[in-house]
């Protein structure tokens, strides 16, 4: 079980770690800014952000399991 939620964490990490861009250097990040529009910038944010939400909690309740 706690297998489960340590990939589900790690896995929600990093796909909202290449949707919000923090792996791309100064040049990619820009050039990513002025050629996308705003709706979907928003979008890319919000499923960085759910995605993160997802990760973080799994995470927690893994360490919750490991220690209790």
């Amino acid at each position: 079980m706690i297998q489960l939620f340590l990939i589900v964490g790690v896995v929600g990490i990093i796909i909202s770690g290449i949707f919000i861009g923090a792996w791309t250097d100064g040049q990619q990040q820009r050039a990513n800014f002025h050629s996308e529009t705003v709706k979907h910038r928003n979008f890319r944010t919000k499923i960085a952000l759910y995605s993160g939400l997802v990760g973080v909690i799994s995470l927690g309740i893994a360490g919750l399991i490991y220690f209790l």
